[in-house]
């Protein structure tokens, strides 16, 4: 024991000594952080440092939880996840309601932060362009990410502090007010500009910031300031909550001429639309065919065989990485292919996809409620799965129970062994012998940006499909949008066509109302699943008709017919009557309910908390409770 003491001093006694020796080692560097100083010199630490600002667009809109599940698109199957409290409008979804982090006010501003870092120290760069890392190219990426995240919260949340600088410890204020809808518009539109300056010309990798990317937005932020919600004696007249607002300037225009914002609107759009090499399938002077609409549609949601060039700006995943973002079709996929069924297509977004020859679906029809799935607009067929589309092969332990790999979302008679008839429940229904607890609660799936690949396993495998952050069809809505409201309606239809005979669907011939509401519709059907319909409905101020009406699913019983004799199901009017019955969702699963407060997100109380130059948004303070 003795022993063991003395060469544990002698020990004690060297290492002293060594460190007496070498003050370096006090001074060690962590092998996992660079001093910033450092970064700023260096281009490739510097680039890197750009790069990580990118990690604020998360997984784009493919997170589990999708924007989609808050508007008339879909609704999300697994409760208790708070997603359900602000579409019923229960609670502050700012407490105690889901927030993605896209669109959390803290995440953002923290991407804020490391943009102004870039700007403030790109703005003299300390480094040599080396290895094809100009500092001119990093400073364009910085000002239009800063551009995105703000138009992120501007978009959610009206008006807010406008913050150009990056703070440091010690100083004496930290607080700061909201600025107006106004001044942030024109702050982002200045951002966009900048960046377009810096980056046209540079050839940029995909998922990185560009010159297309920098005026998309800008058409974006353009065409959402136009609009009746950001209009404020327009949207005063339509909502009481926002003309008893106590910072109207906030939440929009105050005064000024909303033509001149339309014009500024149409000339921002039309600049994407004069890029080149831009767009897929928008020169069609006629419609495509049915069969070839639908490949269209899912060529643009997948970005192959030439959609890809419909892509401005994307949030990219590869294969050898596990993002969020790549597990869209596990995460939505039907339950009898043991996936989670996560955001169900619902009624009322299935009914908006059109007949194919132009005219309206109509359940008093009785061809059309008898036959719903039946000659409609193609891109319903790339869009949501139903009850018989054929689909993917199924899974080893569930192939004989379907050999014709086709969705089963009803309930339907078959033939036992013993010659009884009997009730089969479908395969992706919630009383499936297949993991019922994820079967769709409204007889649909998502179907839009789900691999079809059979060897894209979707319960097990990742997928690499991007989210469309900015795409050229938006910006041709936009360019529609903007000349319906300033009375160009000869170029609105023509643009508006373009995007219609790509899907296969008849030119657009209607004028006045009638064409801003196929405008709106065409919207709605073409950008499904984009995270638009959410702020069009808002914009539009239409959500207390659109995102506030009650969800429908689809109730379907299939009986066999006299004398027909089916042991493993498929589907087959040959041998059943086929019933289509819409329902509403039980209110126990999700009861919609629109309050206009719900134009605009609330700011977290710890943000009010904080910083008490902030005003709350209308219908979420404490003193607007009567």
């Amino acid at each position: 024991m003795k022993s063991i003491q003395k060469k544990t001093g002698l020990m004690i006694v060297l290492l002293i000594s060594l460190l007496a020796c070498n003050d370096d080692f006090l001074n060690t560097q962590p092998l996992n952080e660079v001093l910033t100083e450092r970064v700023w010199k260096d281009a490739s630490l510097a680039q890197a440092f750009v790069t990580d600002i990118y990690n604020g667009l998360g997984n784009g809109g493919f997170d589990e939880q999708m924007l989609a599940s808050l508007t008339d698109e879909s609704i999300f199957t697994h409760p208790g996840r708070g997603i359900n409290t602000i579409t019923e409008s229960r609670s502050n979804p700012a407490d105690n309601g889901w927030i993605n982090n896209t669109l959390n006010w803290t995440q953002m501003y923290q991407r804020i932060r490391a943009c102004n870092l870039a700007l403030e120290n790109l703005a003299a760069p300390q480094f040599e362009n080396t290895a094809g890392i100009e500092a001119s190219r990093l400073l364009g990426e910085a000002h239009f990410m800063r551009a995105y995240f703000y138009q992120q919260l501007l978009r959610y949340y009206g008006g807010i502090p406008l913050i150009d600088r990056s703070y440091t410890l010690g100083e004496a204020d930290y607080t700061v007010g909201r600025n107006t809808y106004e001044e942030c518009v024109n702050f982002i539109v200045a951002d966009c500009d900048a960046a377009a300056e810096l980056l046209q010309g540079k050839n940029m990798a995909n998922g990185r910031a560009s010159y297309a990317a920098a005026l998309a937005l800008k058409s974006r932020v353009l065409l959402y300031a136009a609009s009746d919600l950001h209009d404020i004696p327009t949207a005063s007249a339509k909502s009481d909550v926002i003309a008893n607002a106590k910072q109207p300037a906030a939440l929009g225009y105050i005064s000024g001429n909303r033509v001149e914002r339309w014009q500024k609107a149409r000339d921002a759009a039309k600049a994407v639309l004069d890029i080149g090499g831009l767009g897929y399938e928008v020169a069609l002077t006629a419609p495509v065919t049915p069969e070839q609409g639908t490949a269209n549609h899912s060529n643009a949601a997948l970005a192959r065989n030439g959609g890809e060039r419909e892509l401005i700006f994307a949030r990219y995943f590869i294969n050898a990485k596990d993002e969020g973002g790549a597990w869209v079709g596990r995460n939505n996929g039907p339950n009898g292919y043991h996936n989670w069924a996560g955001n169900t297509p619902i009624q009322n977004l299935v009914d908006d996809f059109e007949m194919i020859d132009g005219t309206t679906f109509d359940w008093n029809n009785p061809a059309h409620a008898g036959a719903p799935y039946a000659d409609r607009d193609p891109r319903f067929y790339a869009t949501v799965l139903y009850d018989g589309a054929g689909w993917k092969p199924r899974t080893a332990d569930v192939a004989a129970k379907d050999p014709y790999n086709e969705i089963q979302t009803g309930q339907y008679q078959i033939t036992t062994a013993s010659g009884t008839v009997t009730t089969y429940f479908g395969l992706d229904t919630r009383q499936s012998s297949v993991e019922d607890w994820n079967g769709s609660r409204t007889g649909y799936y998502m179907r839009k940006f789900i691999d079809s690949d059979p060897a894209v396993v979707d319960q097990n495998t990742r997928q690499q499909i991007p989210w469309p952050v900015l795409r050229f069809t938006e910006a041709i809505l936009n360019y529609v949008e903007a000349c319906i409201e300033l009375g160009e309606e000869d170029e609105a239809r023509t643009w508006l066509s373009k995007v219609r005979f790509r899907a296969g669907m008849p030119e657009v011939t209607e004028s006045g109302l009638a064409l801003k509401e196929r405008y709106r519709n065409e919207r709605r059907v073409e950008m499904a699943y984009e995270e638009q319909r959410f702020h069009d409905a808002r914009r539009w101020m239409i959500a207390s008709e659109t995102i506030g009406q009650k969800a429908v699913r689809m109730n379907i019983t299939a009986t066999l017919k006299p004398g027909k004799d089916v042991k493993t199901y498929r589907y087959d009017p040959a041998n059943y009557n086929y019933v289509y019955e819409p329902q509403e969702i039980d209110p126990g699963i999700e009861n919609r309910l629109w309050l206009d407060k719900m134009y605009f997100l609330p700011i977290h109380r710890d943000e009010m908390n904080r910083n008490n130059k902030l005003v709350q948004n209308p219908g979420y303070d404490i003193t607007d409770v009567p």
